[in-house]
């Protein structure tokens, strides 16, 4: 096992290294400290050929031009939040408006626009990188100086563990997420109609027409959202539920997890025969299906189009702050935050 650094690109002067983490058995994850995005993931298929497994550029320019969120951690709130308002201890703080009438994603320089600073871990059963960053009171209008350290942890195991850990100086909102965009059928061969996904999820959360959530939950029994059993991604694409319509045909939908740690998300590609399960301490994943990937650019020598990959974002409930019934979102100085999530990758024979 072993880590490779080189220079990547530059930001304001300041240069950008890529950090390539490989194991004993030929699975390579390369992240930059330019908004922790993981730039590639190597994984084998079932015969054996070693291709990337997530969307990615190769150069600085196309990250800052054209992104839509490859590969980053996202803070310092993961998705949208009304009108980019909330309320905290009686006071209304307003945030940048960035997605329609809403705020997304933690704003115009979110954590995923930002250089971190790292260091590197070496252990004879893993390698790693740890990504810290101080994010000032008042930064993108949220309060509280925060301090957020982001750990990318790369075993034998053909596993990828990311750790969060926050501390606040005053009470604030916190909510991160990944946001790397998965094709499992290697180097972007196909689109991910045909990946067949997996979640222990009996309730969904509906979102209005600009894709906030409603603040209810709904029963996935009989729907489209049921993956309990699981389920082609494709489906969704050619339903006609509202939810799916109104989500541009497809997905960008918070699941509430039944479980935690215990096999909860699932994605293959069986014509690749690679796997991937995804366990988290979180309560939800956001399941976004591609539907708004297009542009003029390309990714991996192919044009940016709708479904070529699909995003699995464990977080807390989006929204949050303005839904008493999700789960907190809210941090006080005496408390740490704490999230893990397991990426584990496998081949079916």
């Amino acid at each position: 096992m072993n880590i490779t650094q080189q220079k990547f690109g530059q930001l304001e002067g300041k240069d950008v290294h890529a950090y390539t983490l490989k194991n004993d058995h030929n699975f390579e994850l390369t992240c930059i400290n330019y908004g922790c995005i993981i730039t590639e993931l190597l994984v084998p298929d079932n015969k054996g050929n070693v291709e990337n497994v997530v969307l990615g550029f190769d150069n600085m320019e196309d990250y800052q031009k054209h992104s839509p969120f490859f590969g980053a951690t996202i803070g310092r709130v993961a998705g949208r939040i009304a009108k980019g308002k909330f309320e905290l201890d009686g006071k209304t703080y307003q945030l940048p408006i960035n997605d329609g009438n809403n705020h997304l994603h933690g704003g115009i320089t979110g954590f995923d626009k930002v250089l971190w600073d790292v260091k590197t871990i070496e252990d004879p059963d893993q390698v790693g990188v740890v990504f810290t960053y101080v994010s000032l009171d008042g930064e993108e209008g949220y309060p509280g100086e925060v301090n957020i350290e982001v750990t990318y942890i790369v075993n034998n195991d053909n596993e990828l563990i990311i750790k969060y850990n926050g501390k606040t100086n005053k009470k604030t909102i916190l909510n991160l997420t990944n946001h790397t965009y998965f094709n499992l059928s290697g180097n972007l061969k196909r689109d991910i109609k045909d990946h067949e996904l997996t979640l222990k999820s009996s309730k969904f959360i509906p979102l209005n027409k600009e894709l906030i959530p409603t603040g209810e939950y709904a029963n996935v029994d009989g729907t489209p959202f049921d993956f309990r059993n699981g389920r082609k991604v494709g489906e969704g694409m050619t339903s006609e539920h509202d939810q799916n319509v109104l989500a541009g045909n497809g997905y960008d939908h918070p699941f509430v997890l039944d479980e935690n740690n215990a096999r909860e998300i699932f994605l293959e590609d069986t014509q690749s025969g690679r796997n991937l399960l995804i366990e988290t301490d979180e309560p939800c994943v956001v399941f976004y299906s591609g539907n708004m990937l297009n542009g003029d650019f390309n990714i991996g020598g192919k044009k940016a189009e709708k479904n070529l990959a699909l995003c699995l974002e464990t977080q807390k409930h989006p929204d949050a702050i303005n839904h008493p019934n999700f789960a907190s979102i809210v941090l006080s100085p005496e408390e740490t935050y704490v999230s893990q999530t397991t990426y584990s990758f496998n081949v079916k024979k």
